[in-house]
């Protein structure tokens, strides 16, 4: 089956090295068979190797069967050798070659709400805003802050972010769901702990050109920003609210002074949610799609909990437990995420 693969594979590199050759003049098109050509080299450069070892263990078997007895001892024990080697090329190209969503490699659009507990909750919502901050910035990719509401002790009812950087959506397409927080809030006088949740959404960036919005489908108002602080609250109409008229959706950004910034960034967000139910829901009501994506922000619907006097998180899909939520905290979040990579299929989402 690999080997069939990899004759394909052979094939189309030489018909893009082709490509390459005849100068083409569409940079686009280009930037794809560059991109598939590093792919496809990435596979070959294993393969060769996998060849090499193939051709060492037939030599040693032919040791084996007509060379001296040191030389046999020495063969049987390089073949086991060759033999484990080999396979974990063979798996590695068989991962390669494992059929990849084309979204993953998008920007990523993160939505991050206040659930159950109140103030406690916006603080929440705070701290894993600047948990994907510090992650995107050990990365290198960049975070743009589309709309945002801040609470009264610094942390946000809502924040919406886009994270720009090839293959954001993949590594952060499974973090949607109900985050669980334990641990005393600053509000609590007795040391109490309590329990508060937050919501995470994540979709992946839509361009203008990959779905058809009807002009005649969209009711955009505008109005006066307001926002924590005091700065340019109520001064221009620069806010802007767009609602989809066929799905109800709504969506408001005011965080620019800038109106016609506020509009595309409201577009943006509207792409998303627009392209995610059509993809996944197949039309279906538009509610059914929300409440089973953004959910409510009740507890009972956690699928990850985050735990400070234990120093504990647990993402209970995979039964992953780690003890040090300090660093998580902090962004160190890859090996949750290649953990959520390896369990959850893409089917999923």
């Amino acid at each position: 089956m690999v080997d069939k693969k990899i004759e394909e594979i052979e094939k189309e590199y030489k018909e893009y090295l082709e490509y390459i050759s005849q100068n083409k003049k569409d940079p686009e098109r280009l930037k794809e068979v560059l991109k598939k050509i590093a792919f496809y080299e990435e596979i070959l450069n294993l393969n060769k190797k996998r060849k090499e070892i193939i051709k060492k263990i037939e030599e040693d078997r032919n040791i084996i069967k007509y060379g001296e007895k040191e030389l046999k001892d020495i063969a049987e024990e390089e073949i086991n050798f060759l033999l484990k080697e080999k396979g974990e090329i063979e798996e590695e190209i068989e991962n390669l070659l494992k059929p990849k969503d084309e979204k993953d490699e998008k920007n990523a659009i993160v939505e991050i709400r206040a659930g159950t507990g109140g103030e406690e909750a916006c603080l929440f919502v705070g701290d894993l805003f600047r948990m994907y901050s510090k992650y995107c910035e050990k990365n290198n990719y960049k975070i743009e802050i589309l709309d945002s509401h801040p609470s009264d002790l610094g942390g946000f009812k809502e924040i919406i972010f886009l994270v720009k950087g090839e293959g954001a959506y993949g590594n952060l397409k499974f973090e949607g769901g109900v985050h669980r927080v334990q641990r005393i809030p600053k509000t609590e006088s007795h040391g109490r702990i309590h329990t508060s949740a937050a919501t995470v959404a994540v979709f992946p960036e839509i361009e203008e050109t990959e779905i058809k919005i009807n002009p005649d489908e969209l009711k955009i108002e505008t109005f006066r920003a307001s926002g924590h602080g005091g700065q340019h609250v109520n001064k221009t109409s620069s806010a802007v609210r767009i609602t989809h008229i066929p799905t109800g959706i709504s969506v408001s950004c005011q965080d620019d002074r800038s109106q016609i910034k506020n509009r595309e960034k409201a577009m943006k967000i509207l792409r998303a949610r627009l392209q995610n139910i059509y993809e996944s829901e197949k039309r279906k009501k538009i509610d059914e799609k929300r409440k089973k994506f953004v959910k409510t922000g009740d507890r009972s619907e956690k699928i990850r909990t985050y735990n400070f006097p234990q120093n504990r998180l647990t993402d209970h899909r995979i039964n992953y437990t780690s003890y040090n939520l300090d660093k998580i905290m902090d962004g160190e979040i890859e090996e949750l995420i290649e953990k959520l990579k390896e369990s959850l299929t893409s089917t999923n989402f």
